[in-house]
């Protein structure tokens, strides 16, 4: 047998990660969704960032970054953790609780957008707009997320979106930050019969 030769995965292997987004492409989604929240809003005076834990939060960070690149002026960042409002606590393995940190201003009368790294069944986005509303009332509540994976529970739909991405339910869409993970950034998908 050759040296280099690698011997094909037999149908029990799991079939290896594709990447969809590399560091570049992920860069690129945040700067158009950068610019899609300033455009929205005419501005950037009342927004307020919430990033959901966990990769949500340093989304939010960055994309305070380039908004304040864009308007000349920083941008409120905060995050929001949904843990004990999942509708999914009895189901799952026990989560341990993140920070909750919102700017000092608050949230009401603010234009206020959840970021997260990718949207599936929404009820993640549901815990998110419950878990708020003990906290505020913002003017307005709009979604930012890297990935639109598709398959909704709810009627929930993304309001700025890096990249709509159809799967399977057997397909697991991974997101990779290089200040959370330490690896660069990528999102990957991985499973399926793709």
């Amino acid at each position: 047998m050759r040296p280099d030769f690698v011997e094909p995965s037999g149908p029990t292997d799991p079939p290896s990660a594709r990447e969809v987004l590399a560091a570049g492409d992920v860069a690129r989604a945040l700067r158009r969704i950068a610019h899609e929240i300033v455009e929205r809003n005419k501005g950037a005076e009342d927004v307020v960032l919430l990033g959901i834990p966990s990769r949500g939060v340093e989304l939010a960070r960055r994309l305070g970054e380039l908004i304040g690149e864009i308007e000349g002026h920083p941008v409120p960042v905060g995050s929001l953790d949904v843990t004990m409002y999942r509708d999914d606590l009895r189901g799952r393995p026990t989560r341990t609780p993140h920070q909750t940190s919102f700017p000092a201003a608050g949230v009401d009368g603010r234009v206020v957008v959840l970021v997260d790294d990718v949207l599936y069944s929404g009820r993640t986005v549901r815990a998110a707009l419950d878990a708020l509303a003990d906290y505020g009332r913002p003017r307005v509540v709009r979604l930012a997320v890297l990935v639109d994976r598709g398959h909704r529970e709810l009627p929930i739909r993304a309001d700025h979106v890096g990249k709509n991405l159809p799967t399977s339910h057997a397909e697991r869409v991974t997101v990779r930050l290089l200040d959370h993970d330490g690896v660069a950034d990528s999102v990957t998908i991985a499973g399926g019969d793709r």
